[in-house]
Formats: structure tokens, C-alpha cells, sequence
């Protein structure tokens, strides 16, 4: 059976088809660039800066006080990151490795609580952080994104976790390694794809939310992460669409450049942790 190849045509077709799409997909970040860079953006309808400047992102780290927003997600999602890591990591070892009672119902909850919708969960969630006198800090913020990327953490991990022959812990345990040494030697290395496929979910989410934080945060101001702070620039009559644009740009290229920068690690894990899970 011999294998049709593509026509010159077909090549050509298929590739203004990508061109377009990759046109479409990505205007609005260019857009948002050159308006960043634009000293007059909003009045011009030209697709490029008609008085190119930095004057945008100074302003928006200085006086519009981006610096101290950054500083504190990259506090928030950093600490997300690494407690939601580990207590999912170590909640998925438990039930992927142990037979207790209730087991199964444990994974089935994890799993609903993935289908319930975020807005259903903030007024919950709100509660208990003001019982535990947390509201306007960033500790209850932290707690409240711990919360929401726990069951996909842990959903994500127990597959990686499940995939690690028993064979080999039980041979280092025969070896004399303790608990610790083959979680650090064995378990660890191997499901670290996975780890930092979570890390970087929990991390964006962390990075991007507004509605939790907003609620949470209250009026302290300078408690407000990113997402807030970025609402600083918008006003009831007017926006100021150069400090806006700054401010996207500046909360968008991090992330972008993070993702790229592990993306083969995070195909890699989700695909591994859906064939072994």
C-alpha cells in the first residue's frame, strides 16, 4: 500500500492555514505590547506605536506601584507552589501506596471537588480564612490557592506515584535504606515530571487569580498581588490604556517566558501521567 504525499498545493494551503492561525492567536499579545510602548495608546487605531516610548512601564513601576504588587504574587504563588507540592506529593503517596478504609471515597472526592465551579467555593473558603483570622494577609491568600490546587495535585501525582514498581522500595528496604532515603533516592526522581507539571498549574494559578484575591485582600492595598493592582489603572470616566497595557505586559512575558522554558518537561509529565495513572 503505497502512502499518498502532500501536493505542492496542499503545502501551500496548509500553510497559510498555520500562518492565520498563528496571526490570530497571536495579535492581541502584540497589540497589548505596542500599546505598552505606544505614548499615546487609545488614540490611535494604527496596529503600532505612533510615539514609541518606556515612559508606560516606568510610570507603572514607580508611581503606580507594580513593583510592590510583584513582589507579593511572587511571594503568594511561590509558596503555593511549594506547600500545595509537597502535601500533594505526600497525600498522593498515601493513596497510592496504602489500603485504608475509605480509600476509594477519598479519590472520589478529590475528584468532585475538581468539578465544582470556583465562584461556588469562595464564599466557603471566605469563611474559613476569617475564622482563622487571616482576611487581608497574604498567608490566608496562600492558603486559599493551597486549597484549590490540591486535588488536581494530588489527582495528577497519585499516577506518577502508582507508575513506581514496589519492587524497588522494597528492594532498597532490603538494602537497609530507611524511609526517607528511598523517597529522596527512588520516589523523588521519579516522579519529579509530574512534580513540576502540578508546580507550574498551582503557579499560574496562583500568579493569574483575581476573584479570591480581591475577596481575601479586602482594602489592604498593599497586600493586593498583580491581578488587582492592575485594576488601579482603570477609572470610571477614563482608563489609563498605557499604564494598563505596561502592567498586562509585565504580568504576561514571566509567565510566558516560565512556560516555554519548561514546556517539553510539562508535555512530557501530563502525557506520562495519563498513560501510567
Amino acid at each position: 500500500m503505497t502512502s499518498r504525499r502532500p501536493t505542492v498545493a496542499g503545502k501551500a494551503v496548509r500553510g497559510v492555514l498555520v500562518t492565520l492561525l498563528l496571526i490570530f492567536t497571536l495579535f492581541p499579545f502584540y497589540w497589548m505590547v505596542a500599546s505598552a510602548l505606544d505614548g499615546r495608546a487609545g488614540q490611535s487605531d494604527l496596529p503600532w506605536p505612533t510615539s514609541p516610548t518606556l515612559e508606560n512601564f516606568r510610570y507603572v513601576l514607580t508611581d503606580g506601584g507594580f513593583g510592590t504588587f510583584l513582589k507579593n504574587s511572587l511571594m503568594v504563588a511561590l509558596a503555593t507552589v511549594l506547600i500545595s507540592s509537597l502535601l500533594a506529593l505526600l497525600a498522593s503517596v498515601g493513596v497510592a501506596r496504602f489500603r485504608f478504609r475509605g480509600r476509594t471515597s477519598v479519590l472520589l472526592m478529590v475528584l468532585v471537588v475538581q468539578m465544582v465551579p470556583l465562584e461556588a467555593l469562595v464564599i466557603p473558603l471566605f469563611v474559613q480564612v476569617r475564622d482563622l483570622q487571616l482576611l487581608g494577609t497574604l498567608t490566608g491568600l496562600v492558603v486559599v490557592y493551597t486549597a484549590l490546587a490540591l486535588p488536581f495535585g494530588i489527582w495528577m501525582l497519585r499516577g506518577f506515584v502508582a507508575a513506581v514498581p514496589v519492587e524497588l522500595e522494597e528492594a532498597a528496604y532490603l538494602d537497609g535504606a530507611s524511609w526517607g532515603r528511598m523517597f529522596r533516592s527512588i520516589l523523588f526522581p521519579l516522579v519529579a515530571p509530574g512534580l513540576v507539571a502540578t508546580s507550574i498549574f498551582s503557579f499560574i494559578t496562583a500568579w493569574n487569580e483575581f476573584v479570591f484575591a480581591m475577596t481575601m485582600l479586602g482594602a489592604e492595598s498593599q497586600k493586593y498581588t498583580v491581578a488587582i493592582g492592575l485594576r488601579s489603572f482603570f477609572g470610571l470616566n477614563a482608563n489609563d490604556w498605557g499604564s494598563i497595557m505596561a502592567g498586562s505586559t509585565i504580568i504576561t512575558v514571566p509567565v510566558m517566558i516560565f512556560f516555554i522554558a519548561v514546556q517539553r518537561r510539562l508535555a512530557s509529565g501530563l502525557t506520562s501521567g495519563a498513560v501510567k495513572g
